[in-house]
């Protein structure tokens, strides 16, 4: 490493910024003359997160970044990498870029540094389409996520947002669920725009809903990301959740020719009236109090509007999938039930809770005035 090359490169730089960037380059300058590389690290974090910085990250970070690189923080290293990398050409160059930045952070003191980097590669490779590669890559930074005890949120936020990516274009839709809610926990959601709140709101909600390992979206429903549907053009997808969180019928007719607007929704549109289905009957065991939870399949089709030939295949999907247990009498035609998956409830749905342990509450003294009847002295004594 030349000193005075450096020196002059970083006079040349600081000709060439725009004037409101001159100052920044002089501090640069004034750190590396006296090289204290933690301050100057945060200097250039400070200047490439100035937009105006951007034509000069790449040669900034080629021709005097990479010249101390081992000094610095690792992380804040590949973090400036990766804005540096935005400045490349197309994402053969990105690839490549990211591919000798990920290699020079492979050490063992440095394996955090070395997983952002991957992960920024494969999500390079998600785009160019080499989705086994992407894969390859993600595996590998799962397992060395897994042997820490603790990481910086950055990290797992970009390994959950790639890895949702992926799962995304592999329409593997419960996987793509879990993880882009899991990236969400990870980050400030004030840091991303109206748009990208909707986009992610709007895929995660299409997800929920044609997943077929997902049959309880609370977690979804409850999250203030899911807000940013509150609008003329994607309310109707909120309402469609609402809907199928309370096995409500009646609001999935209502609803249910918008189903058009989404492509995949309306790819699985038969299967959207098998999951309502399940929806309705599991609401209509849930209203019903424990005691009372012998339904005969003529209840059953009432309840859900299914044919009644096809009843007991409902409710056999409804016990594989774990939400019901109990057992069927193929012969009476009944299903016994004994426990309900838990789910969200809205506002109508906790009136009913209320209503149900009052009638808990007056069963309890009735029995308690009866026993008490009954038992007279016996009790007394």
């Amino acid at each position: 490493m030349d000193p005075e090359a450096v020196a002059n490169f970083l006079s040349e730089q600081r000709e060439n910024a725009p004037e409101d960037l001159q100052q920044s380059f002089l501090t640069i300058e004034d750190y590396w003359d006296r090289k204290l590389w933690h301050q100057l690290t945060d200097v250039l974090v400070e200047y490439f997160n100035t937009p105006d910085s951007a034509s000069q990250r790449l040669p900034l970070f080629r021709r005097f970044i990479l010249s101390f690189s081992e000094k610095i923080n690792q992380l804040k290293f590949v973090s400036l990498g990766l804005q540096a990398a935005t400045q490349c050409s197309d994402d053969q160059e990105r690839l490549s870029f990211l591919t000798d930045l990920t290699n020079k952070v492979n050490k063992p003191a440095s394996q955090d540094a070395y997983v952002y980097a991957l992960v920024a590669a494969s999500d390079v490779k998600l785009r160019l389409l080499d989705l086994a590669g992407a894969r390859k890559d993600l595996d590998t930074a799962e397992s060395i996520l897994d042997s820490f005890d603790s990481v910086e949120t950055e990290v797992h936020a970009s390994f959950y947002r790639t890895n949702a990516g992926y799962y995304q274009a592999k329409a593997e839709f419960g996987s793509y669920y879990k993880n882009a809610l899991l990236y969400l926990a990870c980050i400030d959601l004030k840091t991303l725009t109206l748009e990208d709140a909707q986009s992610r709101a709007y895929d995660l909600s299409i997800a929920a809903l044609i997943s077929d390992s997902i049959y309880n979206f609370g977690e979804l429903l409850l999250h203030p990301i899911l807000d940013s549907l509150n609008t003329p053009e994607h309310s109707w997808l909120r309402d469609l959740l609402f809907a199928f969180n309370r096995g409500d019928l009646n609001a999935y007719n209502v609803l249910e020719d918008n189903i058009s607007k989404a492509p995949l929704l309306d790819e699985h549109k038969t299967f959207l009236w098998q999951k309502i289905s399940l929806a309705a009957l599991t609401e209509a065991v849930f209203r019903r109090p424990p005691h009372d939870r012998a339904m005969t399949f003529q209840t059953v089709s009432q309840e859900t509007k299914v044919q009644p030939h096809e009843i007991e295949i409902l409710i056999m999907k409804a016990l594989s999938l774990g939400l019901l247990k109990g057992s069927i009498d193929q012969v009476a035609e009944v299903a016994r039930i004994n426990w309900v998956q838990p789910k969200v409830l809205d506002m109508k749905q906790i009136d009913n809770m209320r209503l149900r342990l009052k009638d808990w509450d007056s069963s309890v003294n009735q029995l308690g005035n009866w026993i008490e009847g009954v038992g007279k002295d016996v009790w007394a004594a």
